[in-house]
C-alpha cells in the first residue's frame, strides 16, 4: 500500500504498463523524456455538506484533493538534416482515460471517485512539452493526516 496520493497514483500508473517512468514531485536528476511527474494535494477541498460532526472525534470527513499528472516529452528530434515529432500523441488522453473512474487501491485512505478534470498542454524550454492532467480524488481525510505525532 502506498503511504500518499501521490504514491497510490504512481503505483497505479507503473502497473498499466505505459512504458514510461514515473515520479513524485519531480523526476531524478538526469532522467531522459518521456516521464511523468505526479503532484498531490495542490488543492483540497471538503467534499459537499455530507460531512460528520467536525467536533465529533470518529467523524468521517471527506475532501476533494486534487493532484496534476505531468507528462514530459520531447516535441522533436533530429534525424539527419531534418526534424520529426517525437511526441506520443494520444498518450495524454490515454493516462487521463486510464485515472478517470478508478480506484486507487493502494490509496492509505478509501477513495470514492478519481475524475479528470482537464488537461492542458504547453511547451516548454529546450524542445521539451508538459500535458498536465488535473485529477480530483473524492476521498477520506485519515486522523493520522491531522493529528500531530
Amino acid at each position: 500500500m502506498a503511504a500518499t496520493t501521490s504514491g497510490a497514483i504512481k503505483a497505479y500508473l507503473e502497473s498499466l504498463s505505459f512504458g514510461v517512468p514515473v515520479f513524485r514531485d519531480g523526476p531524478r536528476p538526469g532522467q531522459s523524456e518521456p516521464y511523468i511527474v505526479v503532484t498531490e494535494a495542490v488543492a483540497i477541498a471538503l467534499d459537499g455538506p455530507g460531512n460528520g460532526d467536525f467536533g465529533a472525534p470518529g467523524a468521517e470527513i471527506n475532501i476533494v484533493e486534487t493532484a496534476t499528472v505531468d507528462l514530459i516529452q520531447h516535441a522533436r528530434i533530429k534525424v539527419g538534416n531534418t526534424t520529426r515529432n517525437a511526441e506520443r500523441y494520444g498518450l495524454t488522453e490515454a493516462i487521463a482515460h486510464a485515472l478517470h473512474g478508478c480506484q486507487l487501491a493502494a490509496h492509505p485512505a478509501p477513495v470514492h471517485a478519481v475524475r479528470v478534470q482537464d488537461i492542458d498542454r504547453f511547451p516548454i524550454s529546450d524542445n521539451r512539452t508538459r500535458s498536465s492532467i488535473k485529477v480530483n480524488l473524492h476521498r477520506q481525510l485519515l486522523t493520522s493526516e491531522v493529528t500531530p505525532v
